[in-house]
């Protein structure tokens, strides 16, 4: 697997390294392609749940289909990483200015201390991702341009990488009773 690095802007509240977000990611992404969990596409919203988590990691499954994106956003104090699936993902980041990349099916990326972003799907087909965040999430911050300026519009109390999004009480497994469409769960 590729994944692309940035430097680490320093070190988080966690005994997990980025390497090991990375690892973690790839693993659950070969388990989802051997399909053992489930996967559903929301036209509307993008679709997750929640397969683990623990005192250190949460790990997230998130389908997307075509134009689907977060806002530009940070993690907290939480690192990141993600493996893309299948289909392919754009991130938005902040680098001294606003850079692009491309994340395609068996690829991934990390998202050190105070790495802001925005994901995409651009593509037609749609694309599945698992994302990986140690300490497991509890704010995210949105941001806007402002010229060729980064600023916070404000930040939220979260324990979930979607907050706007329905998701699931339960985590699908492949011969567990179907969960419930998005809008059945919580939210």
């Amino acid at each position: 697997m590729t994944t692309d690095t940035h430097p680490a802007l320093g070190a988080a509240p966690t005994p997990l390294t980025l390497d090991r977000l990375v690892e973690l990611t790839a693993a659950t992404a070969a388990e989802v392609r051997a399909g053992l969990h489930e996967i559903r596409f929301d036209a509307e919203n993008r679709w997750s749940v929640r397969l683990s988590g623990d005192a250190y990691a949460d790990v997230w499954l998130i389908t997307w289909t075509r134009d689907q994106s977060t806002a530009l956003h940070d993690h907290a104090g939480s690192l990141g990483a993600l493996t893309v699936v299948s289909g392919t993902l754009t991130e938005h980041y902040w680098s001294s200015g606003l850079r692009d990349r491309s994340i395609a099916g068996g690829c991934g990326a990390v998202f050190p201390l105070g790495h802001v972003h925005d994901v995409v799907n651009r593509s037609a087909e749609p694309a599945v991702s698992v994302h990986a965040y140690s300490p497991p999430l509890t704010a995210m911050s949105y941001y806007r341009l402002d010229g060729d300026r980064l600023r916070r519009t404000h930040s939220i109390l979260t324990h979930d990488p979607e907050p706007a999004v329905v998701t699931l009480d339960e985590v699908p497994t492949r011969g567990s009773a179907p969960a419930p469409f998005p809008g059945e769960g919580r939210r």
